[in-house]
């Protein structure tokens, strides 16, 4: 067995704009109001099952802010991670961070671009964070990704905001950014060779 293969290795995947389509409005992104209106992206499941099969774990890393804001419910917020986790069911872990944020009075470590959930399930699951990737659509899955010592593949949805850390990649669709880590990894176990 290679040392590749006997690593724990993780792909730590955002929800809203990665898994399943973000509702945008006016440049912006936003979660789906009820699990009836979680929309999957079109490679999602397909694109998990490849990652699962190239021996990863597979970790939903969510900022869902709105509850700490009272624009929505836990609850509301859980049963759509239900429906994800069934419309996915490869998944391992979801970790959600319900905090405001700082900048509405609520600080906390796991918020992204803050690390913590990603520890969190490293430590839960024994990943690697060195040997794992992080696929996001905002500059908050990429500074979190580097906080945690993991690459970063950005999905580039065209929102209204920029990037503040490069990420190693850069694609259009969950698919490719599937591609882009299989095609990584494979290079990698072949120069280990």
């Amino acid at each position: 067995m290679s040392l590749i293969a006997a690593i724990n290795r993780c792909v730590f995947l955002d929800r809203d704009g990665v898994l399943n389509k973000a509702i945008v409005q006016n440049g912006k992104p936003y979660p789906p109001n009820s699990p009836e209106e979680l929309e999957l992206s079109p490679d999602a499941v397909a694109g998990c099952e490849r990652l699962k099969q190239a021996g990863f774990r597979l970790v939903v890393v969510t900022n869902q802010p709105d509850v700490g804001r009272g624009k929505q419910t836990r609850e509301l917020v859980e049963a759509i991670n239900q429906r994800l986790a069934e419309l996915i069911p490869v998944l391992d872990r979801l970790e959600v961070c319900f905090h405001a944020g700082a900048e509405h009075g609520e600080p906390c470590e796991c918020r992204k671009p803050k690390p913590g959930m990603l520890e969190r399930a490293a430590a839960a699951l024994d990943i690697e964070l060195s040997a794992s990737w992080m696929i996001g659509d905002r500059w908050r899955d990429i500074d979190c990704a580097h906080a945690a010592g993991c690459r970063a593949v950005f999905i580039d949805n065209g929102y209204r905001e920029r990037l503040r850390e490069k990420p190693d990649f850069t694609v259009k669709t969950f698919g490719e950014a599937v591609a882009v880590i299989l095609q990584n990894e494979s290079s990698a176990a072949a120069s280990q060779d």
